[in-house]
C-alpha cells in the first residue's frame, strides 16, 4: 500500500537505499517473524517428517524472512513507479502488518493514481505466478525448497488478492478512489467514497467468519477472530484517517496568504520591545518587522517570544533579540494561496514568514498560527 505524506516519526533499522529509496524495517517485524516462525515450525515438520524441530524451525523463520522479502518488492513497485512519475519517495517501511510506501505528494491525475497503487498487487500477482510455475515445472523433489516455493507463492496471492479489496488503506482503495475521481473530477470525492470502502471492508473481516460459524451451527471460537480483528482495525483506522485528510484538504483552497496576514511595521533592532508594541497597536498592526539602515527587512519578530516577555520588562528588552533573522525561503509571494502556498511553507517550516509584492515591497507577516486556524476542529 502506500501513503501519501505521513510525516510521522519512526524508530526501526534501516536496511538500505534500492533505486535511493531508504528502506526501514521496524522493531515490531520481529514480533510477526516471531510468530510465523512459531507457527510455521509444526506445520514444516507435518510437510517434511524428516526434519528435526530446530531446522523445521529455521525453515520457518526463512519463510518469514522471503515473505518480507516479498512484501519489499511489493512496496517497491509502489515507489518505483511513483519516482517515475516524478513523486517524491520518502521511504518505505517494513512493520507489524505489511509494508508502507510514504509518497510524498499525491499523483496529480487518477490515471497515475491508479497507476501507482496497482504496481504493487500486480508485483504480488506476478511472485505468486511465477512461484506457481516454478511450483509445478521445476522444483519436484519434495525438500525444503519445494515447501518454501509453494508457502510463498500462495503468500503473495493472498496478499495480492487482499490489496486489491476497494477500500481505504489497501491498494485496492486507492484505484476505487481514482475511478471515482476521474468519474467526478474530484479528488476528494475519490477519498470518501474509498474510505468508506475501507470501513465497509473492515466490517466485513470480522462479521464474515461470526456469520459463517453461526449459520454452520459451529461453536464461535474467539481465537479465530484474532487476526481479523487486528486487520479490520488497522483498515479502519486507516479509513478514518483518510476521511480525515480529506476534510483536511477540502478546506486547502481557503487558504489565502493575503487574507490570512497580519498587517506589519517596521522598525530597528534597538527599539524597546514597549515602544514597538505601542507603535503597532497605535497602526492597528500585529505583526513586527525588524529592517536595517537602508529599510530592507532583516528579521520578524517572534510572536511566542513576545509573549513570554512580561510586560514590565518590556521596555529594557529591544526588538532585536526577540526577532529571527530572515532566511530567503522564509520570505514568500503575497499572492500565493491554497496548495502553492501550503508547500512553500512545508518546505521551510516555521512560525512566521515575511509576505512581499511582486515589486519587493512588504505586504505583511503570515502566522503559521493563523493558517492552522483555518483547519481547526477537522
Amino acid at each position: 500500500m502506500s501513503e501519501q505524506n505521513p510525516r510521522q516519526e519512526f524508530s526501526g533499522i534501516r536496511m538500505g537505499r534500492p533505486f535511493g529509496i531508504p528502506v526501514y524495517v521496524s522493531w515490531t517485524w520481529f514480533i510477526v517473524a516471531a510468530f510465523i516462525t512459531l507457527m510455521f515450525g509444526p506445520r514444516v515438520r507435518q510437510m517434511l517428517p524428516g526434519l528435526d524441530s530446530t531446522l523445521a524451525y529455521a525453515v520457518a523463520f526463512a519463510f518469514a524472512v522471503l515473505l518480507y522479502v516479498s512484501v519489499l518488492l511489493h512496496e517497491l513497485a509502489h515507489s518505483i513507479l511513483a519516482k517515475w512519475y516524478g513523486l517524491p519517495v520518502r521511504r518505505i517501511t517494513l512493520y507489524l502488518l505489511g509494508g508502507v510506501s510514504e509518497i510524498e505528494k499525491e499523483p496529480p491525475t487518477p490515471g497515475k493514481e491508479f497507476m501507482v497503487a496497482a504496481a504493487g498487487p500486480v508485483l504480488s500477482l506476478g511472485l505468486a505466478a511465477g512461484g506457481l510455475a516454478l511450483d509445478v515445472y521445476v522444483v519436484h523433489d519434495g525438500g525444503i525448497l519445494e515447501v518454501l516455493v509453494w508457502q510463498l507463492w500462495v503468500a503473495n496471492l493472498i496478499v495480492g488478492v487482499f490489496n486489491l479489496l476497494p477500500g481505504l488503506p489497501l491498494d485496492g482503495g486507492r484505484m476505487l478512489r481514482a475511478g471515482v475521481w476521474k468519474l467526478t473530477k474530484d479528488p476528494g470525492s475519490g477519498t470518501i467514497v474509498a474510505a468508506w470502502g475501507g470501513r465497509v471492508l473492515a466490517i466485513a473481516l470480522v462479521v464474515f467468519p461470526v456469520a459463517t460459524a453461526l449459520s454452520g451451527g459451529r461453536e464461535l471460537d474467539f481465537t479465530d477472530l484474532l487476526w481479523p480483528m487486528v486487520l479490520a482495525s488497522f483498515i479502519w483506522m486507516g479509513a478514518s484517517q483518510s476521511l480525515r485528510v480529506a476534510k483536511i484538504r477540502a478546506k486547502i483552497p481557503q487558504v489565502n496568504a493575503r487574507a490570512l496576514a497580519r498587517r506589519a511595521i517596521p522598525v530597528n533592532a534597538e527599539t524597546p520591545l514597549s515602544e514597538a508594541l505601542r507603535q503597532a497597536a497605535e497602526r492597528h498592526a500585529g505583526a513586527l518587522v525588524v529592517v536595517d539602515h537602508d529599510s530592507e527587512p532583516v528579521a520578524i519578530v517572534n510572536e511566542a517570544a513576545v509573549q513570554a516577555t512580561p510586560e514590565h520588562r518590556r521596555p529594557w528588552v529591544n526588538v532585536g533579540s526577540m526577532a529571527k533573522a530572515l532566511e530567503p525561503s522564509m520570505v514568500l509571494p503575497a499572492h500565493l494561496t491554497g496548495e502553492e502556498l501550503i508547500d512553500a511553507m512545508r518546505e521551510a517550516p516555521g512560525s512566521e514568514y515575511l509576505l512581499v509584492e511582486d515589486g519587493g515591497e512588504i505586504f505583511g507577516v503570515l502566522a503559521t498560527a493563523d493558517v492552522n486556524k483555518v483547519f481547526t476542529g477537522v
